[in-house]
């Protein structure tokens, strides 16, 4: 066996030479002519690529390529063959979404190679949001990549936002202090005036990639796999794209780009799909699961789940999912989830359900059928394995085999998305995000919307009345604005929220003292949406501040967030019909209320021409639900 470390090398030289004559080099523009991607050969006979913005050089010439394991390769003899282009203007609608209709304008450039050594093609997708590359392999032939040698260069003293696992905090940095493996989106500030996304789409079989640092180049970024990758057949690797913008606003706008990356829908029948806003049932009792669908019925919920412990200890390989055993560490009980989801169903309310990844590994095909014959419609996947290809494949498997029997998932822990709820709808949220569950400041939170939410649905775990939103997270209304910033097609609202006629005070998971209040912002949850019609991410800034609104029908929200310090927030209502009059109720955060929230609300009337200003103080919040009149 001999390893071709330099593969990619020499098969992209080929390609760049026979395209491009004694010039070595091909450029290929986006549509509207912003983004100009560019391949040549260097003086020492590596081809590299770079990207321009605006003709601002956003990644300076960086190598592609592979190690990859295999025969005596011979790479000689190795042509172009006729080169694929095509321009695709369309639009496609959702089954849901940030928008109710996303437009895929782009060029295909697809670059075959032949001869003896050419493994695999290069395809080129140019967007007015982005640029993207993949891969593809052609030959029906084992293959082994031992690493993915692509690199991403840019300035030694730009900054990007950086995670180094998916829940952990998102720190500033400069790119020469990276160390070790980086989460993807990783967002990039170039300059003031310009920023960068880089990240991965459509990843499904394939290990995930991380970003390192290259110690011999400060500011360069190297591709890094979470495990080798083993292929029997012809295959395509993941997108790897670049964004960019003038702000970290316009980023966040575009990321319907990367379900643009994905295969469409493949679920003939999505009448069964559901997005809605949930209250977590941590009692596990009969009594904590009645009053929580009375309570969904009262203010416009449209799930309860059952988290970890309904069948067992979840850490526990002897547990088994297919019974109803509770865990006594978590609750004395009793439960009769049976009754409790008859009751739910009754009231027009669905059931979702909590299952450990240990439970799931051994008995998915036992315990998919099973929990969908007892009428439940969803399931969370808890603490799954992420990273390597086994895994990777593993899990968006699991999501299809789910769809089968009508389930709706829900991914917790460390899985990042990649674009595969466009594929699958059926996966409708998931975690690999810092949330409630972890009391965030929202100066985190802010970084997480310009960062993690270019990737897609996150389900942040709100909480509203547990002792944590004022003594860590901020305000009440942050979490109200929390609600419209952060996009997640299910809305946990009420994460350790028990309602009137449950238990409190007793064991459970993460359960709070007391009951949940009837205060009038409340009202607000109540008419909240969890997918939207449109989406403006109208301003912001990481860790600093952000404004979002959405729209559902006539109505609009808008949440607004600040981070370390105070600042006055300007929202301008251009986003609203003209000629038309809207109420706006305005929920801000006031501590001279004196009520157990101190959350103020007011409500003017406005148009298209007015601007909204409120100033507030720091780890506040704004929201406002503008109705047409």
């Amino acid at each position: 066996m001999k390893s071709i470390k330099m593969l990619g090398y020499c098969l992209m030289s080929v390609f760049l030479f026979t395209a491009c004559g004694e010039n070595k080099n091909v450029t290929v523009k986006s549509p509207d002519n912003n983004y100009t991607f560019k391949l040549n050969v260097s003086k020492d006979g590596y081809p590299k690529y770079s990207i321009e913005y605006k003709e601002k050089e956003i990644i300076a010439p960086s190598i592609l390529g592979f190690d990859i394991e295999g025969d005596e390769l011979d790479l000689n003899g190795l042509k172009i063959g006729k080169i694929t282009q095509k321009s695709v203007n369309t639009s496609w609608s959702p089954v849901y979404g940030e928008k109710n209709k996303y437009s895929d304008i782009h060029k295909d450039v697809l670059i075959p190679l032949e001869g003896k050594g050419a493994l695999f093609n290069i395809r080129v997708r140019m967007y007015n949001e982005g640029v993207a590359f993949r891969y593809e392999f052609k030959e029906d032939k084992g293959v082994t990549i031992h690493k993915e040698l692509t690199e991403f260069s840019m300035a030694e003293n730009a900054v990007a936002w950086a995670s180094e696992r998916a829940q952990s905090e998102i720190v500033k940095q400069s790119l020469s202090k990276i160390k070790g493996a980086v989460e993807r989106p990783l967002l990039v500030e170039l300059s003031d005036d310009l920023y960068v996304a880089l990240g991965e789409a459509a990843l499904v079989d394939y290990a995930r990639m991380m970003f390192t640092a290259k110690i011999s180049n400060p500011g360069t970024l190297v591709a890094d796999l979470s495990s080798e990758i083993v292929k029997e057949k012809a295959f395509n690797t993941p997108w790897r794209f670049v964004m960019a913008g003038e702000k970290p606003s316009a980023l966040l706008q575009n990321n319907g780009f990367v379900l643009n990356l994905n295969e469409p829908n493949k679920l003939e029948d999505t009448s069964w799909i559901r997005p809605g806003k949930i209250i977590r049932e941590s009692t596990l009792t009969t009594q904590g699961g009645i009053a929580c669908v009375d309570f969904a019925v009262k203010h416009n919920l449209q799930f309860i789940e059952f988290d970890a412990g309904w069948y067992g200890n979840e850490y526990d390989d002897a547990s088994d999912a297919t019974t109803i055993t509770i865990d006594p560490k978590r609750s004395k009980g009793p439960l009769d989830l049976h009754g409790v989801i008859k009751y739910a169903k009754s009231k027009g309310i669905d059931v979702v359900l909590y299952v450990n990844r240990r439970s799931l590994e051994k008995q998915l095909d036992e315990v998919l059928p099973l929990l969908s014959s007892w009428g439940v419609t969803g399931l969370k996947y808890g603490f799954v394995n992420v990273g390597p290809q086994e895994w990777t494949t593993w899990l968006h498997d699991a999501v299809r085999k789910a769809a089968k029997y009508n389930l709706m998932v829900d991914i917790h822990d460390s899985y990042r998305p990649t674009g595969y709820s466009r594929t699958y709808p059926n996966l409708m949220t998931q975690e690999g995000i810092r949330g409630d569950e972890e009391s965030p400041e929202n100066a985190l939170v802010i970084n997480t919307l310009f960062t993690r939410m270019i990737a897609g649905a996150g389900d942040q775990t709100n909480c509203y009345f547990a002792p944590r939103v004022t003594e860590k997270m901020g305000s009440h209304v942050s979490q109200l604005a929390k609600s419209v910033c952060i996009y997640s097609p299910w809305q946990f609202l009420y994460w350790y929220d028990r309602p009137e006629g449950s238990h409190a005070g007793e064991e459970g998971a993460g359960g709070t003292q007391t009951f949940i209040q009837e205060v009038p912002e409340l009202a607000f949850y109540d008419a909240l949406p969890t997918v939207w019609d449109d989406t403006k991410i109208i301003d912001g800034y990481p860790g600093e501040f952000a404004i979002v609104a959405r729209k559902s029908g006539q109505d609009w929200f808008v949440g607004g967030l600040t981070g370390k310090t105070g600042r006055e927030l300007s929202i301008a209502l251009d986003f609203l019909d003209k000629d038309k009059t809207y109420e706006a109720t305005i929920y801000s955060d006031d501590q001279n209320m004196g009520t157990g929230t101190n959350v103020k609300i007011e409500k003017i009337k406005v148009t298209s021409t007015d601007n909204i200003a409120k100033k507030l103080i720091k780890q506040n919040g704004l929201a406002i639900h503008i109705q047409a009149i």
